[in-house]
């Protein structure tokens, strides 16, 4: 146990931080918890270092792969430590600390909202008297959750998730030991073990392979630690044993796995990406309901509307619209309830061979014959904000623009452009490519009344950039921050203008984004029988009222069809697709329905809590369930129920935070749903549907508890 003077506790926003501070060894994150757990005696045992740095010329001691060990980090040194308050209210503490082998200072900056169980990270490096080239560094390194509850690394899973094209959010729970930190005996050997369980996201693509969320949970659920990187390019974490248990390492962009690093003069400073901490006395749900809480924190501006979105592209016009197949659509949207109408790709379109002549983004003369304005004004008289797909990183080979905009807009490796299917990747640190963008923005805005952007992104660069001179990675996140900022300036300019974020669906689904934007879309998905579990996990990810799920009922679907596709969109944000113009007015209704409940639950969505009664994690079945709920008593709940091909006749659903209580159960979605037959035990807090229905189905069902 430390003594008294070598520890600092802060209690800042909902967490208490006990960090070690002795002058003979680096400073130690050693305790991370709920302001309202009981406390514990942390311990500096093998503890890890708060930050690690790569620095050429240093390495670590032992080698290894791992983001672990690295000299400098060994011999950093606490000088100083400050804590304030923000202007808008946050508590912050920052601890300065010093390498006296090369005059490196790195402050750890902690960041919390009042009442939120989390904690956002980075760290601030500056050189001191001679050029240092960083080849990593952590946002965050602790391994407080095991000080925190007690148990050793053999009593630990690790919670990630894998995330592809049509294929998102999917999550695995493996304990620590086959997640790869192999046992072995560091006494006989004199060294720590050397291996990791670590994940990487390459490129721009942020969530493209793996998802930047994850989490340490207690075997028994009594204790877990989630986390969230949140960076728009390529980031690594990893977790590893050390003599003395083990450690977790949040980075952003790396040397090794991402050809990233930066020269540091004398005196110039690198700031990391973010992080967020959260952590909770119990399972899985609770830590991703803490970070749930977190992620409200973040956002810049919560949007003052929730507006249900009709888009004309999944599995309806797929990127081939015209005002005759505009016009009736846009009539049937606003009958079945939309706020806004989002025309989607293929507007500029004047030959059927857009994908390569992107860029400048002047709507198409064929396509609309009375022009684009004809169509955004009958958006506007039917009650609904004009909405447009744009993709604004990317410039066609065939453009025009890629002739006239300067060489240095756009990515270049070794005096070559960067082309990755058909189109070169503007690089947003040029004041021609931002002057670019803003004015296609501020045309659209201008000229169309545009007021909600769906904006998409299909390729990944590589590496980066070496324009410059830069390492490729280093260009890379340099365009990362200044996406960050231009967005920032759009927003700035076009005060209620709602953008979503889109990246071939949701491979760019982090919170550098989301904190900024208003809708995520979930998937490309176009099958609905394929789309439930990516609904259904996607709040592990993403805020229950930025997850924009595709519900594309068609006039051919049977009322369980539609109810099926429908029910994906009403728990989250109720993304409309599909020919509603050919519906009849009874197949309509169903939508209309889905809207008029969807609307309802908005305001529960924007403060509930994420829960998954089958599970997060393991083996897809039958039957997929997601659930939100009240984080205060009576805990008001919220379930959607999928019944796939296959599944029987009966489901059982855990609701755990409602045993003992009496509890209404009812479906709310579909009202005419006679198959579903809800069943609450009070003494199990289990929900037993019953529904004998034979075709896929779904339902969402309310619990409602007494106090």
């Amino acid at each position: 146990m430390p003594h008294d003077d070598d520890l600092l506790t802060w209690r800042g926003g909902g967490v208490v931080l006990a960090l070690g501070i002795a002058a003979d060894q680096p400073v130690q994150l050693l305790s991370l918890r709920p302001a309202d757990a009981a406390l514990v005696a942390p311990t500096t045992a093998d503890a890890a270092p708060l930050v690690e740095v790569q620095l050429l010329g240093h390495g670590r001691f032992p080698g290894s792969h791992r983001y672990a060990d690295t000299t400098t980090g060994a011999r950093l040194r606490h000088v100083h430590h400050t804590a304030t308050t923000t202007p808008d209210g946050h508590a912050e503490l920052r601890v300065r600390q010093h390498d006296p082998a090369t005059g490196l200072t790195a402050t750890s900056v902690f960041r919390a909202a009042p009442g939120t169980p989390a904690v956002r990270t980075w760290t601030e490096l500056t050189a001191g008297g001679a050029t240092l080239t960083v080849q990593a560094v952590t946002s965050a390194c602790t391994g407080a959750f095991l000080t925190d509850a007690g148990l050793g690394v053999d009593d630990f899973d690790v919670v990630h998730g894998d995330s592809d094209w049509v294929a998102e959010s999917r999550w695995h729970r493996t304990p620590l030991r086959r997640a790869g930190l192999a046992a072995m005996d560091p006494e006989v050997h004199h060294h720590a073990p050397r291996s990791r369980f670590a994940l990487t996201s390459r490129s721009s693509w942020s969530t493209g392979e793996h998802l930047p969320t994850g989490a340490l949970v207690a075997r028994d659920d009594s204790w877990a630690l989630a986390w969230q990187i949140e960076h728009n390019g390529a980031w690594h974490w990893e977790v590893g044993e050390r003599r003395h248990g083990a450690y977790l390492a949040l980075l952003g962009p790396t040397d090794t796995e991402h050809q990233w690093s930066t020269d540091l003069p004398p005196g110039q400073g690198f700031t990391t990406a973010p992080v967020s901490l959260a952590v909770a006395a119990g399972g899985l749900d609770e830590a991703l309901g803490a970070l749930t809480r977190q992620r409200r924190t973040l956002l810049s501006a919560r949007p003052d509307r929730l507006p249900v979105v009709f888009n004309d592209y999944m599995n309806t016009l797929m990127g081939d619209p015209t005002t005759a197949r505009l016009l009736p659509l846009i009539d049937a949207a606003a009958s079945a309830g939309a706020d806004v109408f989002c025309v989607d790709a293929g507007w500029y379109d004047e030959d059927g061979g857009w994908w390569d002549s992107v860029g400048e983004w002047r709507p198409s003369t064929t396509r609309f014959p009375g022009g684009l304005a004809e169509v955004m004004d009958s958006i506007r008289q039917r009650g609904m904000v004009p909405g447009i797909w744009l993709e604004p990183e990317v410039i066609g080979v065939r453009s025009p623009l890629a002739r006239t905009l300067p060489d240095e807009a756009f990515f270049q490796r070794g005096g070559t452009r960067v082309t990755e299917h058909g189109r070169h990747h503007l690089d947003l640190r040029h004041p021609a490519a931002r002057a670019h963008l803003d004015e296609v923005v501020d045309r659209m805005v201008a000229e169309f009344g545009i007021g909600y952007f769906k904006f998409d992104y299909n390729i990944m660069p590589g590496p980066g950039t070496d324009l410059g001179g830069l390492a490729p990675g280093a260009g890379l996140l340099g365009h990362n921050r200044a996406q960050l900022e231009w967005l920032d300036a759009v927003l700035d300019r076009h005060s209620g203008l709602l953008i979503e974020n889109c990246a071939s669906g949701a491979m760019r689904m982090d919170y550098a984004l989301l904190s900024r934007l208003h809708l995520q879309s979930t998937s490309d998905q176009q099958n609905p029988l394929l789309y439930p579990p990516i609904a259904a996990a996607a709040p592990a990810s993403v805020l229950p009222e930025q997850c924009g799920n595709w519900a594309y009922a068609q006039p051919g679907m049977s009322p369980d069809e539609a109810a099926f596709t429908l029910a994906t969109g009403v728990l989250g944000r109720l993304y409309l697709s599909g020919h509603l113009n050919r519906m009849t007015d009874e197949k309509l209704g169903l939508v209309r329905e889905a809207v008029r409940v969807h609307r309802a639950v908005l305001p529960f969505l924007a403060s509930a809590l994420p829960f998954w009664p089958l599970g997060l994690t393991g083996a897809e079945g039958a039957w997929v369930s997601t659930g939100l709920r009240a984080a205060m008593a009576p805990y008001e709940t919220l379930l959607t129920v999928w019944k796939l091909p296959g599944a029987g006749d009966q489901v059982l659903l855990p609701v755990p935070h409602l045993r003992d209580r009496e509890v209404r159960a009812e479906v709310v979605f579909p009202a005419s749903a006679t198959g579903w037959a809800p069943h609450w035990d009070a003494g199990r807090g289990e929900l037993r549907l019953d529904c004998a229905t034979r075709t896929p189905t779904a339902c969402v069902v309310r619990l409602s508890a007494s106090a």
